[in-house]
Formats: C-alpha cells, structure tokens, sequence
C-alpha cells in the first residue's frame, strides 16, 4: 500500500469525513472548501485527487464536467493494510505481532480478543466468548493470529 504525503492524508481524511463509502462523493470544489484553512489552489487540490485516483486510494466518477470522487476503502482498512504493510518490512512477523499484542491497552486487547474470536471461532480453554483468555502466553497468541491453517483475511497473499 501506498504510504501518504502530509497533503494527501488531509484530502483522505476529508474525503473519509464528508463522503463515507455509501455516498455519491465529493467535487475537488467541496474537498477544497472542507480543507479551508490550507488556503490551497483549485488545482492544487485536483492534482492530488488525481494522484489519489492513479494511486487506487480513490473512485471517481464523472458527473458532468467534473468528477467525484470518494474513497477507495474504509479509513480503518487503509490503517489495517499499513499495520499489515509493516509486518512485511523484515525480521519476525510473530515478535512483531506479540510485541504489539503486549503493547496496548487492555481495552484494546479486548478488542483484538474479540475479534480473533469471532474471526477463528476460538474454542476450548483459555478462552471466552470474547476470545483467548488472559492466561495465554505470547505464544498462543502468536499462533492464532493467522487462525487455523495459516488463514488470512480477504485479499491477502498467503506467502509472506
């Protein structure tokens, strides 16, 4: 995936804010208004939506004379492809995911328990509705980040 210059991450996160994927999107006129502050020519704004587009980050449809465009996927899958994208730059994927699953809050390991959960269907001991419990080892961890058979979300390589 590719990585966001300053400029671009504004006009995603306008267009994420203002044109969710269920929308008809947003003009370069209205991405340009939303980003006011910047005090960026028309142009400018369309160029980057234009980079966007060849980029794949953005659609675009053609309405008229002008285009509308609205974001390609989610802004949560675009972060889930980058922690993806950073697990691929070397050395151990598995220490890399324990060393983040030992990093955040417990809320948050809530929330990746949860979703393991229902994701692999975990069951037996250690673990709960909501996933592994809190007596499993960094290991165990490690080995049911990929689920059953190496498995891997939609859309991704097998081999890394």
């Amino acid at each position: 995936m590719t990585r966001l210059g300053d400029l671009e991450r504004a006009v995603m996160d306008v267009l994420w804010d203002v044109a969710p994927g269920t929308s008809d999107g947003v003009t370069v006129r209205e991405v340009a208004d939303a980003l006011d502050g910047r005090e960026l020519a028309y142009t400018t704004v369309m160029t980057v939506l234009d980079r966007l587009a060849g980029k794949g980050m953005v659609q675009r449809e053609r309405e008229g004379r002008a285009w509308r465009y609205r974001p390609a996927a989610s802004r949560e899958a675009h972060i889930a492809q980058l922690m993806l994208d950073a697990l691929d730059l070397g050395g151990s994927r598995d220490a890399a995911l324990v060393r983040f699953a030992r990093s955040v809050t417990g809320t948050e390991a809530e929330v990746l328990r949860a979703a393991l959960g229902s994701e692999v269907g975990l069951t037996g001991p250690g673990t709960t509705a909501a996933g592994p419990g809190p007596a499993e080892s960094g290991g165990e961890l490690t080995n049911r980040v990929n689920g059953p058979a190496g498995r891997r979300p939609a859309g991704e390589a097998a081999e890394r």
